[in-house]
């Protein structure tokens, strides 16, 4: 699936200071990312705070992405949860035309076994008209998805084109990029070790902090992609400080402020997040003008 090769970015969702939809700032950014090379969008990922959005505020979200970004790159859109039989018919009910895949989380909280994520996705794929990207994080939903249940999903379900792998685990990258079927995709999850997953051999990144540096990122992950080694490490040593700032008080606070510097939204979240810190707004204003 050469369309999702390089680099994919999860999009923030912008807000207004009393916390409304900030559409024309949506717009912006993606107008921003697409005219800075970046080769696909991620709709609804957690990133974009999805889970604090109202059923109409979702629909705005999309409907904005869909218009700004007007088919010049394929778009992703993130449908996932913890309730299967709810992501089914979420699936079931709504308009994909203008999508080219889903991106989908593994469940969290309820912390199933691999049979259980087998089955989760299994069931997600029977009804998906679009091909399915496993969203693996552990991190954040309490339970992994080994190399074994990721292969023998791609087996039973042929939708299923590839994983975004945020495990942090080089070793268990390694697995799955081993004996990963052919054309089958994995994807970082992770922007620290993006570039390194795809020296291993990885398709690309979706990416956080891409959204706030579409051109180097982007452009270190095609190096990378060619084996253009030293131009991909020069760049990533210049990111790897931003990796570690717009992730240090949380996401997506830490890419907001940064996209706020850049003048591109501003800076609220809804809580149970809060919005970055002083001393990280300047940090990061820092670090962009030494950039």
């Amino acid at each position: 699936m050469q369309q999702f090769r390089g680099t994919g970015v999860a999009l923030i969702t912008p807000f207004k200071e009393d916390l409304s939809i900030d559409t024309r700032a949506l717009t912006q950014l993606i107008e921003y990312n697409i005219n800075s090379g970046i080769e696909y969008l991620v709709v609804m990922g957690t990133t974009a705070e999805n889970a604090t959005l109202s059923p109409a505020e979702k629909e705005l979200v999309i409907s904005t992405a869909v218009k700004a970004a007007a088919q010049r790159v394929p778009l992703v859109l993130g449908i996932g949860g913890n309730n299967t039989a709810a992501i089914c018919q979420e699936i079931r009910d709504r308009d994909l035309t203008d999508f080219d895949a889903l991106l989908s989380v593994s469940p969290y909280y309820n912390k199933p076994t691999q049979q259980g994520i087998y089955a989760h996705y299994k069931a997600i794929a029977e009804v998906s008209p679009l091909p399915i990207i496993l969203y693996n994080v552990p991190g954040r939903t309490s339970s992994n998805i080994l190399p074994e249940t990721v292969f023998k999903l791609t087996i039973d379900c042929k939708n299923i084109i590839g994983i975004k792998e945020a495990a942090g685990d080089m070793v268990q990258l390694l697995r799955l990029l081993k004996d990963r079927p052919q054309g089958f995709m994995v994807i970082s999850g992770d922007d620290m070790l993006a570039l390194p997953t795809v020296f291993a051999g990885g398709d690309g990144v979706i990416s956080v902090l891409g959204q706030g540096l579409p051109e180097l990122f982007s452009q270190m992950i095609r190096d990378g992609l060619n084996g253009k080694y030293k131009e991909a490490n020069d760049a990533q040593y210049v990111l790897m400080p931003f990796v570690d700032l717009i992730f240090s008080e949380g996401n997506p606070a830490g890419i907001k402020a940064l996209l706020a510097l850049r003048e591109m939204g501003g800076t609220a979240v809804r809580l149970p997040l809060v919005k970055a810190s002083e001393l990280l707004t300047q940090n990061l204003a820092t670090r962009l003008k030494a950039l």
